[in-house]
């Protein structure tokens, strides 16, 4: 079982806002004498990761984007104490590992912050080791399928006996890639427009039936 992390799992910047922590990254460059590093609509863009990507296309590698990088995972790992759990995320989780499936978190986000927010959540040993997160390769990131296959190959797994759960295209997309089938879900119906035009065919609005599945309920 891959799970993305933001989103399947919980809502990571449910209080403590993307938009701020995009505004924050902004503001950051602009200290550096870097305003000008942005066109007008990434400086405004409010996801963070939209920013990071901005400045990696321009200056790709370089310690620019890793600065950043790291401020950007400070940000995640200060929303950890204010995330939101996902519904029906925590019992998924436990009682999937409860019966024997392994499990692995493959996410855009800081392996530090999947893993800070498990360990708050008590979830920790249902992955461990299994986390694999951002990192200072940006190429790396989904859609690119880097992180689905080091979770399989860290496991042992083969891609079509796995499954993915993500609530966005580059989750699907990665999983296409990496030969994994997927379930997207939605937490609402403009999530759900979005998967269904990338293509994913089978997406849940709750994690609910996907619980009851396991418990030998449905």
């Amino acid at each position: 079982m891959l799970f993305d992390f933001d989103g399947p799992i919980c809502r990571l910047f449910a209080g403590h806002l993307a938009e701020d922590v995009a505004k924050d990254l902004v503001e950051w460059l602009a200290r550096q004498g870097l305003k000008g590093l942005l066109t007008e609509a990434e400086r405004k863009h409010p996801d963070p990761m939209a920013v990071l990507h901005a400045v990696n296309l321009r200056h790709p590698g370089s310690d620019l984007v890793t600065e950043l990088e790291e401020r950007l995972t400070q940000q995640e790992l200060k929303a950890v104490d204010s995330a939101m759990p996902t519904a029906f995320a925590d019992p998924v989780i436990r009682t999937w590992s409860a019966v024997g499936a392994r499990l692995a978190i493959a996410t855009n986000n800081s392996a530090r912050t999947a893993t800070g927010y498990l360990a708050q959540r008590g979830l920790a040993g249902c992955f461990t080791p299994h986390v694999y997160g951002r990192t200072q390769d940006l190429e790396h990131l989904k859609p690119h399928p880097h992180c689905l296959n080091q979770a399989l190959n860290a496991m042992g797994a083969a891609p079509s006996a796995a499954l993915m759960i993500g609530d966005a295209p580059s989750d699907l997309y990665a999983a296409q890639r990496a030969g994994v089938p997927f379930l997207g879900y939605a937490r609402n119906g403009d999530k759900e427009q979005e998967l269904r035009k990338a293509g994913a065919k089978d997406v849940v609005g709750s994690l609910e039936p996907v619980l009851r599945v396991l418990r030998g309920q449905a």
